[in-house]
């Protein structure tokens, strides 16, 4: 995790076209074999986002992990929402940098292009799994269809639009907070908690 971690922190410095291989072994305290050996460059970079946003690296259902689980876990659905959003923000702020060296990266290098697209996929296949189990409680809306929830869930609360609030237009991180909560509850949650 050493490679990865240092990985992370010089994309999110110096982007991905000015991160050399050499640059990560020098920052993780290893040989340049060693980096050589977690893959390509573009491997790498796929690892930091991962590792940035969550602490780990590859492809898990949220609900597996220890954040879907303590969602679960919550049954006031008021409670429930603020958790998610307060973990979402968390996210992004860990996340932002390394994911705009992604974005970056994908520009000029195919495979990364490839991964970000299965990235911004699979973050929506996490947001339908949260609110399936919102839906389940009762706690969406029913009034629009479900796939159309699910879609307006995952651009509300994607990291590009806490890169435009936050990073570009400049909000604080508590004001996006509380944005993201209100957005939530006004387009996707049921009038009755």
């Amino acid at each position: 995790m050493r490679v990865v971690a240092a990985a992370a922190a010089l994309f999110a410095e110096h982007g991905y076209a000015r991160t050399t291989l050499a640059k990560i072994a020098a920052e993780a305290g290893v040989s340049p074999e060693t980096v050589q050996a977690h893959g390509p460059k573009a491997a790498l970079m796929v690892a930091a986002v991962e590792y940035a946003a969550f602490g780990i690296t590859g492809d898990q259902s949220v609900l597996d992990l220890e954040l879907g689980q303590r969602f679960v876990a919550i049954t006031d659905r008021d409670e429930a929402v603020d958790f998610l959003v307060a973990e979402q923000t968390a996210i992004h702020v860990r996340a932002a940098r390394a994911t705009l060296a992604l974005i970056g990266g994908a520009a000029a290098d195919p495979a990364l292009d490839g991964y970000l697209a299965a990235l911004v996929a699979g973050v929506g296949r996490q947001v339908r799994r949260m609110l399936e189990v919102a839906r389940e409680r009762g706690w969406v809306r029913d009034d629009i269809p479900f796939d159309e929830l699910v879609e307006t869930a995952a651009v509300i609360s994607s990291i590009e639009t806490y890169v435009r609030m936050v990073h570009r237009d400049g909000w604080s991180v508590a004001g996006y907070r509380a944005w993201l909560r209100r957005m939530l509850d006004e387009a996707i949650l049921s009038r009755d908690p």
